[in-house]
C-alpha cells in the first residue's frame, strides 16, 4: 500500500464507517415512507453524502477528542490517531472541512436547508454533549448520546418533505430508544477497558443484573416506539407484522440476557448487540416496502 492509499484509508477509518453504515441503513426507508413512494434517486443519493460527511465529521471529531481514551481500550488501540498514521492538526482540519461541507452539501444540493441545521445540530450535541460534557461523567452517556445517533432519520425525513411530523418524531424516539439496548451489551463485553479508561458506561458503575434490566425496560419501550408508528405514519400490515414479531424477538432476547445476568453467566452479550441490528434493520426495511406495497396496491 502507498503512502498515499494508507492516508486515505487512514482518514476514512477516522470517520468511523461502521457507524455511518448503520446511521445510512435508516435515512432511505424514512425517505421512502416520507415520500410515499420512491423519492428522486439524486435526491437520495445526495442526502445520503450529506448525512455521511456529517456523521463522518461528529465521528472524526469523537475520535480527536477520545484519543487518550483510545489508547488504553484494545478495541480501538488501531485508529489512527493513536497509531500515529494521522496528526492532530490533520484529523481537525479533515473533521472540520467534512463537517462545514456537509452543512453546505444538505443546504444547496438537498435543497433543504431543515435537514442542513439538524445535521449541524447533532453534530454540535455529539461533539460538546456526549463527548465532551457526559462521556466521561454519567453512566447515562449513551443514553442522551442516542439522540444525535437518531437526527439521520429527521435529515432522512425532511429532505423529502422541507419539514417535519409526528412520523418523523417518533422515528426519532425509535432510534433513540433502540441506541441503549443495543450499546449496553457491548459496554459489558469491554467493561474491563472501559474502567480501566475512566468512563464510567453503566457496566462499569452498576452489576450486571442492573444493567440487564435496564436493557429490558428499554427494550420493551423501544417495541412500544415502533408499534406506535403504525396508527401515527399509517404503516400497512407489512410493517405492522415486521415491527410485532421482530421486536417480540429482540424481547425475548433481552430477557435472555437478563435470565443469564441473575445466574452471572452473561458469557456472550454481543449477541444481543449484533441481534440489535439484525432487528433495526429488518425493521426498516418494512418500513421502506410498506409504502411501496401500498402505493403499487392502490
Amino acid at each position: 500500500m502507498t503512502h498515499f492509499s494508507r492516508k486515505m484509508a487512514a482518514y476514512f477509518a477516522l470517520t468511523k464507517p461502521r457507524v455511518i453504515e448503520l446511521l445510512l441503513i435508516t435515512t432511505v426507508p424514512v425517505m421512502i415512507l416520507a415520500q410515499r413512494g420512491i423519492p428522486n434517486l439524486w435526491l437520495v443519493l445526495s442526502t445520503l453524502i450529506g448525512g455521511a460527511l456529517s456523521a463522518g465529521s461528529a465521528n472524526a471529531f469523537n475520535s480527536i477528542i477520545d484519543a487518550d481514551i483510545d489508547k488504553i481500550m484494545s478495541r480501538t488501540q488501531k485508529r489512527p490517531l493513536v497509531t500515529g498514521e494521522l496528526s492532530k492538526v490533520s484529523a481537525i482540519v479533515f473533521a472540520t472541512a467534512i463537517g462545514v461541507f456537509s452543512v453546505v452539501w444538505l443546504g444547496f444540493v438537498v435543497n433543504s436547508w431543515l435537514s442542513a441545521l439538524l445535521a449541524l445540530s447533532a453534530e454540535l450535541f455529539y461533539i460538546f454533549i456526549y463527548t465532551l460534557l457526559l462521556k466521561r461523567r454519567t453512566p447515562q452517556n449513551i443514553v442522551w448520546g442516542g439522540a444525535a445517533g437518531a437526527v439521520p432519520v429527521l435529515i432522512g425525513f425532511s429532505s423529502v418533505t422541507n419539514s417535519l411530523s409526528w412520523s418523523a418524531l417518533v422515528l426519532f424516539l425509535v432510534i433513540f430508544l433502540w441506541t441503549p439496548p443495543h450499546y449496553w451489551p457491548l459496554s459489558m463485553k469491554y467493561k474491563n477497558d472501559y474502567e480501566t479508561a475512566g468512563v464510567p458506561m453503566l457496566p462499569v458503575v452498576r452489576d450486571q443484573v442492573s444493567v440487564g434490566k435496564q436493557i429490558v425496560w428499554y427494550a420493551y419501550a423501544y417495541v412500544l416506539s415502533t408499534i406506535a408508528l403504525v396508527p401515527v405514519a399509517t404503516m400497512g400490515w407489512v410493517y405492522a407484522i415486521t415491527a410485532l414479531v421482530s421486536g417480540l424477538w429482540f424481547i425475548i432476547e433481552s430477557h435472555l440476557l437478563l435470565s443469564q445476568a441473575k445466574k452471572n453467566e452473561v458469557a456472550k452479550p454481543m449477541r444481543l448487540f449484533h441481534i440489535s441490528i439484525t432487528q433495526l434493520t429488518i425493521l426498516f426495511i418494512a418500513i421502506g416496502v410498506d409504502p411501496i406495497l401500498y402505493f403499487a396496491i392502490n
